[in-house]
């Protein structure tokens, strides 16, 4: 394999092969080093999500932004890419801006210049990102984006909008994005921090065909008052234990019943998906079929999410430390192949339809902001056949065992209590060895991942 080029060949190769101009507009100017950027003490991003309803003129020039921005990064990653694979030479963020400006002054492809320029840099700008982390390793090679499968996106920074905010309502505020005239028709369900500018704004298209604003602040988030057991500095701590026949299990016994959203709505989806296939490919009722099916999974997705949402809410409100077991969720779900498959798919709609990730998810950035401390016990952990009472391992248990009682002691377990008293138990082992190690007013981690400590004492 050829050598990395670089220095005056590589300018020339850029120049030549690859149409991407030298750095001219700054070559004049003194370098002067970037300024880090300083944010007051508890500061946070949060991302809010409002609907709008926009115009039939704003839709149209939005619909025209983001297959702009999708072309961008489609271009630029063949640009990347053809740039390594023949002439072993990197670029970078920088060198396909300079691209997208020789793009927009070509005839084919001038109705670039329609969209807002700094939105197709923050395209260009989250491909240099998929490719930062696919050199770290936590993500696969970038891809292109399908017209068809990928979100429908656009992100403003601060030059590419105008926020007025309103006085009579703090937290509201007048939006105006770039190459548009009137304000988004925005329901603001929620306050913003009023007096702040957003740091930027992205819109969104789901398949639904519904448009969603989503606003980054900067902001203090105030943690919430430490939760102690009544009369003690104990912290208040619960084991989670995910399950299907049970979506989620406390430790004193209480059950969040699993909702079966995608059971509930069999029936109607079947019926939309063989009176999709009966329509002609690229037909108008065809496309209003799938805008049917695409309502109906946004309705079961929002549902699910809005459970989720109270009920992680709740839990981070009332505990201080939350406990909760590390699932292979993406092993769990592979595709079914073989003898049995049948079964094998059916487990997998379970799975995806009990969103543990999302309930995860919640919990970490729940606990980040709120002062709380999420423990995730090893995935190989013996919670659900080790008795809670007298910690005697027992054998394996069949999925189809709801209850069983201990060989040593006598005790009759509930299956998934069980297995989260366990939980909260190692949790709050580990919870204390990591604290034990700490400085002098210390707090510990909002997340503590028993797969990433080393050297701890083993459990009994």
């Amino acid at each position: 394999m050829a050598d990395r080029v670089t220095g005056e060949e590589a300018r020339r190769v850029k120049r030549e092969h690859l149409g991407v101009g030298d750095r001219t507009k700054h070559q004049g100017r003194a370098a002067t080093p970037l300024k880090s950027l300083v944010r007051a003490p508890g500061t946070q991003q949060r991302v809010y999500r409002f609907r709008f309803y926009p115009t039939a003129d704003q839709a149209a020039q939005l619909t025209q932004t983001f297959g702009a921005c999708r072309w961008v990064y489609n271009e630029g990653l063949a640009l990347r890419v053809k740039a390594w694979e023949d002439h072993r030479v990197s670029l970078g963020f920088a060198e396909t801006c300079r691209a997208l400006t020789g793009w927009k002054r070509i005839p084919e492809t001038a109705w670039l210049g329609e969209a807002s320029s700094t939105v197709l840099q923050q395209s260009l700008r989250h491909l240099d990102a998929a490719f930062s982390k696919f050199f770290k390793g936590s993500a696969k090679y970038p891809q292109r984006k399908s017209k068809h499968r990928s979100r429908d996106s656009a992100t403003y920074v601060r030059t590419g909008f105008r926020w007025v905010e309103n006085p009579e309502r703090p937290g509201t505020a007048s939006v105006t994005l770039a190459k548009q005239t009137t304000p988004l028709d925005v329901r603001w369900s929620r306050a913003l921090p009023p007096g702040q500018l957003p740091v930027k704004l992205t819109v969104t298209r789901d398949r639904a065909g519904r448009f969603f604003l989503s606003v980054l602040v900067e902001e203090v988030i105030a943690p919430l008052p430490e939760a102690f057991l009544p009369g003690s500095r104990e912290p208040k701590a619960v084991g989670l234990d995910l399950g299907l026949a049970t979506l989620v299990t406390l430790d004193d016994g209480e059950k969040l019943p699993h909702p079966r959203l995608l059971k509930k709505y069999a029936k109607q989806l079947a019926s939309l998906q063989r009176n999709l296939h009966r329509k002609r490919k690229g037909s108008k009722n065809r496309g209003k079929v799938r805008e049917r099916i695409a309502r109906l999974y946004a309705s079961i997705g929002d549902v699910r999410r809005d459970l989720l949402d109270r009920f992680t809410t709740r839990l981070v409100r009332e505990n201080q430390v939350l406990v909760v077991e590390d699932l292979p969720i993406a092993n769990l779900v592979r595709a079914a192949t073989g003898k049995g498959r049948r079964r094998k798919a059916a487990l997998n709609r379970s799975v995806l339809d009990a969103a543990w990730g999302e309930l995860l998810r919640q919990l970490r950035y729940k606990c980040a902001w709120y002062g709380r401390t999420l423990v995730i016990v090893d995935r190989f952990f013996p919670s659900t056949r080790r008795c809670s009472a007298c910690h005697t391992k027992g054998p394996r248990l069949d999925v189809s065992i709801r209850e069983w009682t201990c060989a040593e002691c006598g005790t009759v377990h509930d299956r998934d209590e069980n297995a989260a008293v366990n939980l909260r138990d190692e949790g709050m082992r580990l919870y204390w060895t990591v604290a034990a190690g700490l400085p002098p007013g210390r707090v510990p981690p909002s997340v503590i991942r028993a797969s990433e400590l080393v050297d701890l004492v083993p459990a009994a």
